[in-house]
Order: structure tokens, then sequence, then C-alpha cells
């Protein structure tokens, strides 16, 4: 069996991911590289951990995690397909399980907004942990009088986590966010349908996914 640590230290896949990283810097994206897919992949077993899955659907769901992004070498426009394709071939090439590949290779194409499904428990973890990554430390633009809308609302997240509640039957992103760089309307105007998709990949867990930011509830 294919395991995470395989896909981390393969030098083809670290290729990709700088590269493709590389791509966005000059589009002048929000970090995307090893400390954001990383995260991604540790969330999203976290969170099927937290939920009793079997250890073996929590790896997919790590390695999953960590090529989502690899389609942004391609283009930034429909990396999710693309990723999902150079995903495929990158674990045939590693002589994975077929039917892992197509679970792993799902959840890739189905993570983004506007053309992304919670299909699975593999899906809905890598969805809700990619889109909660939201946080300072992924802007790049040293300028703040420079800011775009992006830069703004991820320089303002102060801290972030998410949290899954078996008792409570939910799982909430907390931001603390400094309204001095960024307003809560701002955060909605790029995030409404990525947290749209994260309480449809709540629900796929059975689920409720909630909002809170500064404290208070908002979805």
């Amino acid at each position: 069996m294919l395991h995470y640590t395989e896909i981390v230290k393969n030098e083809k896949i670290r290729t990709y991911i700088k590269e493709a990283d590389r791509s966005l810097l000059a589009l002048g994206y929000t970090e995307h590289s090893f400390p954001h897919v990383t995260r991604v992949a540790t969330v999203a077993a976290q969170i099927l951990h937290t939920l009793g899955r079997d250890e073996r659907v929590c790896e997919l769901a790590r390695i999953a995690g960590y090529l989502h992004d690899i389609g942004n070498l391609v283009n930034r426009i429909a990396h999710s397909q693309s990723g999902a394709i150079m995903a495929l071939c990158l674990l045939q090439e590693m002589n994975a399980d077929a039917e892992e590949i197509a679970i792993i290779t799902t959840a890739i194409g189905n993570h983004d907004e506007g053309t992304g499904v919670p299909v699975s428990d593999v899906s809905a973890a890598l969805i809700l942990a990619d889109k909660s990554d939201v946080r300072r430390t992924r802007v790049r633009n040293e300028d703040p009088a420079s800011f775009d809308i992006h830069d703004r609302v991820n320089y303002s997240v102060t801290a972030s986590d998410l949290m899954t509640d078996l008792e409570e039957g939910t799982v909430t992103l907390s931001l603390t966010v400094d309204t001095a760089y960024g307003s809560v309307m701002d955060y909605f105007e790029i995030f409404l349908d990525r947290m749209l998709l994260c309480r449809k990949a709540a629900e796929r867990l059975k689920l409720t996914f909630k909002l809170l930011i500064n404290g208070q509830s908002l979805v």
C-alpha cells in the first residue's frame, strides 16, 4: 500500500508543487506551497480520524490533501480537474491500488468551489481542510498599501482553527480577524462560495458547518 511518507519524499511531486506555487506567485496569489498542502493534508486526516473513520481512509485524505493543488502547474483555471489527472498518472506510476487512486483523484477533482461536490468522506474532508486555511502567513505581498482584497482578508486573519465536535455534531471554523486590515464583509465577498461548499461538505459527513468570526456566529 502507498503511504503519505512516500508521497512527501517523491522528488517529482515536490517539484510540481514548488513550480505550481511559483506560477501562482507570478499571478499574485497567496501561498499554495508546502505549508498549505501539508496543513490541508493534516487537517483532512484529523477530521476523519475524529469521526472514527478507518485509518486507511485517513491516510488517503492525507495523500489527497498533499496533492490537491498540483494542477496549478498547468493553469489556475480548472486546476482541480487538471490536478486530478496529474495525481492519477503519478499514483499509477507509484503502483498505487486502483480503488485508492479513484478515491484520491475524485477528491482532488471536486475540491474547488464552482465545480466541486463532496462526493465522498475523503472529498468532504479535503474541502473543509482546504477552505479553512485562511491565515496571515499566506500573504506574500510585503506592502500593505498595495493589498488586494484577497491579501487584506488573509492578512486580517491572525488566528484560525477548524474544530469538530461530535457531541454537538458540528464542524466549526473559528477566525480571529483584525479589522484594521479587512472587514467581515470583505471575507464574505470572496469566501461566500467556499463557505457554502463547506456547508455541503459538512452535511456529507453528517455534521453542521459553523463559522465564528471574533467569537460571533455567522453561519
